[in-house]
């Protein structure tokens, strides 16, 4: 099989121009049920990205374009802008949310043809992301030795994008150059889309994986060869916004010199912040944390710290890999002409 073609046997994301509706699969029920959700309006999207039934930084982006493509079927060009400001609304950490967004806009104007402009512009941003896939699965193959132990956290992968992922389309691309992998995968509470979503896909393409709680990263660390997470936001400075828990993995990979790489699209930069103190961190419900199979394991007195992301300083971080290649410190300058 050729490198970098699409190995994934499940769609993300699927858009049905004769019905004007957005199929997505709802990442909730993963593992146990593989279930569908047809979303017929801009307010379904918002609320499948809010509520997480679509998670993953370029798939959000992705699936929040065609949000607008429901909203203007009509071709009413001030119902579209709300429909816009709503999705823009549903998560803030995430920049490719923001940057699907403000492309979207670009087309939305009084002249004929509103819907096919729309339509149009929310395709070519999901080929980006597919490339965009491809392209890092490539250069980030290339740190990849056979037989590497990886560990990764949360999902970034098929899962994540439109396309074979980016910090598990770098494995998926290396297993197709004939190394063997195996894939340590961090659970990633408190809603477990190390546990629930990279094992499943992860196991389902036939890699071999072992799933270990987030607080048995420092014990396997040592017998790691690198560290693979994904990115929500890449400040300026090389500062980047991961899910909670990714400081704390690259902070041991430091103690242990196990490289640390970040795979990212270009689409999840922002150039607008200059560093990590300056990015926003979603702050979920409590109830998130509060319970597990419908049990309450939290004392009722107790306070809830639910923040949905953390940043890693760039000073951690061994390369950043994108579609453009791989970046190395220092970051401000690698990142401005990449």
């Amino acid at each position: 099989m050729q490198a970098g073609s699409n190995i994934i046997d499940f769609k993300t994301i699927e858009y049905d121009h004769q019905r004007n509706v957005l199929t997505v699969l709802d990442q909730t029920r993963l593992p146990n049920e593989e279930v569908y959700l047809t979303l017929k309006t801009p307010e379904d999207v918002f609320e499948a990205i809010k509520s997480m039934n679509v998670r993953g930084a370029p798939l959000i982006g992705i699936t929040a374009a065609y949000g607008l493509v429901l909203a203007g079927v009509q071709g009413d060009v001030q119902e579209t802008m709300r429909a816009a400001e709503l999705l823009a609304s549903a998560r803030p950490t995430a920049v490719n949310l923001t940057w699907a967004l403000e492309r979207m806009k670009r087309q939305i104007s009084e002249e004929p043809g509103l819907h096919k402009r729309l339509l149009r512009a929310a395709r070519e941003i999901e080929e980006i992301d597919k490339t965009a896939c491809r392209k890092i699965g490539e250069h980030g193959a290339t740190l990849i030795k056979n037989n590497a132990s990886i560990m990764v956290h949360c999902n970034a992968g098929a899962l994540a994008t439109s396309g074979i992922g980016t910090a598990l389309g770098i494995i998926y691309t290396a297993r197709q150059q004939g190394k063997k992998i195996s894939v340590y995968s961090c659970e990633t509470r408190p809603l477990l889309q190390g546990a629930r979503l990279t094992t499943w896909e992860l196991t389902r393409q036939g890699v071999d994986t072992f799933a270990i709680c987030d607080n048995m990263a420092a014990s396997y660390m040592s017998n790691m060869d690198i560290v693979l997470v994904g990115a929500d936001r890449i400040a300026a400075n090389g500062d980047t916004a991961n899910k909670v828990g990714t400081l704390g993995l690259a902070i041991i990979a430091k103690h242990f010199n196990i490289p640390f790489y970040v795979a990212a699209p270009l689409s999840s930069f922002d150039s607008h912040v200059a560093s990590g103190i300056n990015i926003p961190i979603e702050i979920r419900s409590p109830d998130e944390l509060c319970s597990f199979k419908g049990q309450t394991i939290v004392a009722e007195a107790a306070q809830i710290c639910n923040p949905a992301f953390d940043v890693t300083p760039a000073n951690l971080i061994s390369g950043i890999v994108t579609e453009n290649g791989i970046l190395t410190p220092p970051y401000g300058q690698a990142i401005t002409t990449a």
